[in-house]
């Protein structure tokens, strides 16, 4: 039986998180990776080799596909392109949803510089005019710790500002909730078929239940830890110049520098209630997820 459902990132947290999950739901699948020695062994799964730049590749990976969850590619200059190839690649396999990860507050002219990147590729999927659903994450609570880093300082240009941070583990829950009603999976709601799907069309975005600065997340994770950690503001001219001996290109350093700026300007602020709406429970706080280890 030809699978309904391609994972794609699927040797990675969230692409793998949810590929184990909807094969424990006895989805069949089609994991597309990179390189097939680092796929995820799952019962049903199939394995196909491309990456989203490849377009030949795709559309053969894809072939027989109903709905795709494309994880937003890795960092790169060309990211936008490589989506842009990959939509239609998938397209023109006859993939008739796409299910993607895109990026809260996402705009044209969002603060975060790669927000901008999602938000063009959301309109990409648009265009191609089939059924589609978007989850908008916000940054990641689990990466507030290395945030940190050695010295136990939260240093960045983020001002009194705060972000409504989800863990990894509640944007995977919600992803299997979108996809199982695609499927029209057991556990999906309804027991919707495949023709249809309550999420298409619909944006959600993902956030936890709190609204935090990064003072509060310095506070958090020390009390959960018991290492002592803390949030020093920079300046921007401050945050470019104390990153510039890493040796990364230029547009890396302005999207490290926008992270911090964009919790200063708001956008990451709001909290949404979108991640209980999809998994029926409440999203985790940046405590109990420290707490979960």
């Amino acid at each position: 039986m030809t699978p309904a459902v391609a994972v794609t990132g699927a040797t990675g947290q969230l692409g793998g998180g949810v590929a184990a999950a909807l094969a424990a739901h006895d989805v069949p699948l089609r994991l597309l990776v990179r390189d097939a020695a680092r796929a995820p062994r799952l019962p049903g799964a199939e394995v196909a080799v491309a990456t989203y730049a490849d377009g030949a590749a795709v559309a053969a990976a894809l072939t027989g596909i109903e709905t795709v969850f494309m994880v937003s590619g890795a960092e790169e200059l060309d990211r936008l392109a490589a989506h842009r190839s990959f939509v239609d690649a998938a397209v023109a396999a006859g993939v008739r949803r796409i299910v993607y990860t895109s990026f809260f507050a996402a705009a044209a002219d969002a603060t975060f510089t790669l927000a901008r990147d999602h938000w063009h590729t959301e309109q990409h999927i648009r265009a191609a005019g089939g059924p589609f659903t978007f989850l908008r994450d916000n940054l990641y609570a689990d990466v507030l710790v290395p945030f940190a880093g050695p010295d136990g300082v939260l240093l960045g240009p983020a001002g009194d500002g705060r972000v409504s941070a989800v863990a990894r583990r509640d944007v995977v829950d919600a992803a299997v909730t979108v996809l199982l009603a695609a499927a029209g999976a057991p556990g999906g709601p309804g027991g919707t078929a495949p023709s249809g799907s309550p999420h298409d069309g619909r944006t959600y975005d993902l956030t936890g239940p709190e609204s935090l600065s990064l003072a509060d997340a310095a506070r958090i994770i020390s009390e959960a830890t018991g290492r002592t950690v803390r949030y020093e503001p920079q300046t921007v001219a401050q945050a470019f110049a104390s990153r510039a001996g890493y040796g990364a290109p230029e547009w890396q350093v302005e999207a490290w520098v926008s992270t911090y700026t964009a919790i200063a300007s708001g956008e990451l602020a709001p909290v949404s209630g979108d991640v209980a709406l999809l998994t029926g429970r409440p999203a985790t706080t940046l405590a109990r997820l420290l707490a979960a280890g």
